[in-house]
C-alpha cells in the first residue's frame, strides 16, 4: 500500500468526517477548545472561569468566551465476514480487499485519539470489536481479520442487523463504513435509512469481482452457492444464458445504486482486479 497513497485517503477522511475545521473534527455543543463559538456579555450562572479578561477589560463589562469542544472521531467498520466474500477469479479475493479497506480505515481512524469500532455482518454469530483506539484496538482488528470469513452454509447474522447494532451504540455522530459485496438478500436497506438518519456519515465500500458482472463462456460448470450449499449446473456456452445473467447483474447493481443514494449513503465501487486503494481514494476525496 503507497504511503503517498494511504496519507491523500487520511486527509479525505478527516474531511469526510469533521470538513476542513482547525483541529481534528469539530464537537458538538460547547465547551473546551480552541475555536470561539460565542463571546457575550457575563450573566448570572455562568461559570467563572470561562470570563475573557480581554474583551472584559476592551468594554468594561464583565464577558465570557465559549469554544467549540475538539473531539476524537470515533470510526464504525460493518465488515462482511459472509460467505460469498471467499470467492475471487483474479489475484485477489473479496476477502482480501475488504480486509486490506479494514486495516486502511482502521489505522486512519485512530489517528489523533480516534476510536474504531468492527461489527461484523454475514458472521453465525454476533462479533462486535467495542470503539478502542491504540495499538490494542489494531492487535484485536488484526487477530479478526485472520480468523477469515465464515464457513459454507452457516447461517449469517445479515447486514440490516449489524447495521442495526451500530446505530443502537453509536453515541455520537462520526464515520461508519460498509465493506461488503452488499449481496445480503436480506431488508437491510431500511437499516441503512435509519442509521444515516441519526447523523451518521456513511460510506458503502461495494467490492466486486469481474465474473460476478458476466459469465465466461467456460462449458458447462458446476456452481455452489456459498451462502446455502446449493449446487446448479450452468452451460456458459449457452449466449442467451449469458445474456441473461449480465442484464439481471445489471439491474441489480442498478438498484442498488438507487437504494444508496435514496438512503444517503456515499457508494465507492472497487475491484479485486484494480487498485483498490487509488479507487477507494478517489471516492472519498
Amino acid at each position: 500500500m503507497p504511503a503517498a497513497a494511504v496519507a491523500a485517503l487520511d486527509l479525505a477522511l478527516a474531511r469526510r468526517a469533521g470538513g476542513r475545521l482547525p483541529g481534528s473534527h469539530r464537537g458538538i455543543g460547547v465547551g473546551a477548545g480552541t475555536e470561539l463559538a460565542q463571546l457575550r456579555p457575563y450573566q448570572v450562572g455562568d461559570d467563572v472561569r470561562m470570563i475573557d479578561p480581554a474583551a472584559s477589560a476592551r468594554t468594561g463589562v464583565p464577558h465570557v468566551r465559549q469554544h467549540v469542544p475538539e473531539r476524537a472521531l470515533t470510526t464504525w467498520i460493518v465488515l462482511d465476514l459472509s460467505p460469498s466474500m471467499a470467492f475471487g477469479s483474479t489475484g485477489r479475493l473479496k476477502s482480501d480487499v475488504a480486509e486490506g479497506v479494514t486495516k486502511v480505515l482502521s489505522r486512519l481512524g485512530s489517528r489523533r485519539g480516534g476510536r474504531v469500532g468492527i461489527v461484523a455482518a454475514g458472521a453465525p454469530h454476533p462479533i462486535v470489536l467495542p470503539p478502542a483506539g491504540g495499538r490494542y484496538a489494531l492487535g484485536a482488528i488484526d487477530r479478526l481479520l485472520a480468523a477469515g470469513v465464515a464457513p459454507d452454509g452457516a447461517p449469517p447474522e445479515g447486514l440490516g442487523e449489524a447495521l442495526v447494532r451500530v446505530r443502537s451504540l453509536a453515541r455520537q455522530p462520526g464515520l461508519v463504513i460498509i465493506a461488503s459485496d452488499l449481496r445480503d438478500s436480506g431488508p437491510w436497506t431500511r437499516a441503512l435509512r435509519l442509521l444515516v438518519a441519526s447523523g451518521q456519515q456513511v460510506v458503502a465500500v461495494e467490492i466486486l469481482d469481474p465474473r460476478e458482472l458476466e459469465l465466461p463462456d467456460s462449458g458447462v460448470l458446476s456452481l455452489v452457492d456459498p451462502e446455502t450449499g446449493r449446487l446448479v449446473e450452468v452451460d456458459t456456452r449457452s449466449n442467451r444464458l449469458r445474456r441473461a445473467f449480465a442484464g439481471a447483474e445489471e439491474q441489480r447493481r442498478a438498484h442498488l445504486a438507487t437504494e444508496l443514494r435514496r438512503a444517503g449513503a456515499r457508494h465507492a465501487v472497487v475491484r479485486t482486479d484494480g487498485d483498490w486503494l487509488r479507487d477507494l481514494g478517489s471516492h472519498l476525496s
